[in-house]
């Protein structure tokens, strides 16, 4: 028990969602729909490209696909926090960098029939909106000069999902899964007017709208071995959400706003997930993993204004990754720390599913290389795990902005073996 008094430590300080350069501090692309979209299956998938469908491990839970909850020895737990630098630049030369930092995600695992029935719990993140743009212009003044202002349109928040489920393997070389998925969060924009004299006052008009749902996600692993490899083929799905949302109008002259008028409410409806992916393992020291993802964004739909949901702006999402695990050790426990580390390098390419107003038709790609180390302990079954990303979102094209982007995670992965009946000698 005193292992995961760590992972405690790591959550809290991810669940306070801890910024590091103010409150808005991220891409200008989350500012439409519900923000950027964000998975995290675990964090050995990250480093091996992001989704990692075919994933079967003892060591790590695999939240792409609960096919993969059935292979469990252990009771697991995990959760890290993610890091991010942003630097963003226009066809202008204009450019700003910009440091956050976030809730990676808080999973748990605990295999109710070792090797066969698994459990599934995690809290994750689905979207986050998070950005600050300013905007100048003066204003008609008459018997005098223009007076000048400023607009700044703000926003924060985002989606998080609540996963519960189970894994059962049903044959040696198949297992199924399912989960319940609860998507819930609010969503928070505004937009300041401010005057470079006392003469006007500023005003701070603000939007927000609190999201709450339930979807489901199946998934189906297959796992064929020899003595020297294991082939896995994995597939899951997430069926469409109908989010019921509550959105709340308030205008006011400082951090006290008055609300104006009643709350609206009305639906958002979110499109299924598609995921598929295969892995190779070789003699415990190699691993290739690769998944595809399809989310058919043009048929979502919102009976409140979001912005960016028009049929013209919204993209049908497709995602593709893969990537390459060595651990020189194998599976031994007795080489050298070195030997044991386990040494990872991905990629992944990933489109928008909306895109603003100025870039109509025009899809905004997301390409970026990724890789890790899974450092082992002193305790068996847990791993310190370092993620790094690098990549590029977006075009200078169409008075679009270009961001690149340098991401660090760490995250916990304790592993015990709980519920065993002590027996006396």
């Amino acid at each position: 028990m005193k292992k995961l008094l760590a992972i405690f430590v790591v959550s809290g300080i991810g669940l306070a969602d801890a910024r590091a350069q103010g409150r808005n501090d991220g891409s200008l692309y989350s500012r439409y729909g519900v923000g950027e979209l964000h998975t995290f299956a675990s964090s050995r998938a990250r480093s091996l490209g992001g989704d990692g469908i075919a994933l079967f491990s003892h060591d790590y839970m695999n939240f792409a696909n609960p096919g993969a909850w059935s292979r469990q020895s252990l009771v697991r737990v995990s959760a890290g926090i993610l890091f991010d630098r942003i630097r963003a630049q226009d066809n202008s030369g204009n450019s700003e960098q910009l440091i956050r930092g976030a809730f990676n995600a808080f999973q748990v695992g605990v295999p109710l029939l070792p090797n066969r029935l698994g459990l599934g719990l995690s809290l994750e993140p689905y979207s986050r909106m998070d950005y600050r743009v300013t905007t100048p212009g003066s204003l008609a003044v008459s018997g005098g000069d223009p007076m000048s202002y400023t607009v700044e349109h703000g926003g924060t928040g985002g989606l998080r999902q609540v996963r519960v489920g189970f894994g059962l393997r049903i044959r040696p070389w198949l297992s199924l899964g399912m989960s319940s998925d609860f998507l819930f969060g609010i969503t928070e924009e505004s937009r300041r007017t401010s005057f470079n004299t006392t003469d006007f006052l500023y005003t701070n008009v603000s939007t927000s709208t609190r999201y709450r749902g339930t979807t489901a996600t199946g998934g189906v692993l297959m796992a064929f071995r020899n003595p020297v490899s294991e082939l896995t083929l994995g597939a899951s799905a997430s069926l469409p959400a109908s989010l019921n949302a509550e959105r709340a109008l308030t205008l006011g002259e400082s951090l006290d706003r008055d609300t104006l008028g009643a709350q609206v409410y009305g639906e958002l409806d979110l499109p299924a997930s598609l995921r598929a992916g295969a892995g190779f393992k070789l003699r415990n020291n190699w691993l290739f993993a690769a998944s595809v993802r399809y989310e058919p964004w043009s048929q979502a739909s919102a009976t409140l204004p979001v912005v960016g949901f028009s049929t013209a702006q919204l993209h049908d999402r497709l995602r593709y990754s893969g990537g390459i695990e060595w651990i020189p050790a194998g599976i031994s426990q007795l080489d050298s720390y070195v030997s044991r580390i386990a040494y990872r390098l991905g990629f992944y390419r990933d489109n928008l599913y909306v895109s603003p107003a100025s870039a109509l038709g025009t899809k905004i790609d997301v390409m970026a290389m990724t890789g890790g180390l899974g450092l082992p302990t002193l305790f068996t079954g847990t791993r310190v795990d370092l993620v790094l990303e690098v990549g590029t979102r977006g075009t200078l094209d169409r008075n679009l902005v270009r961001d690149r982007f340098i991401g660090f995670s760490v995250t916990v992965n304790v592993g015990e073996r709980w519920f065993i009946k002590r027996r006396l000698g």
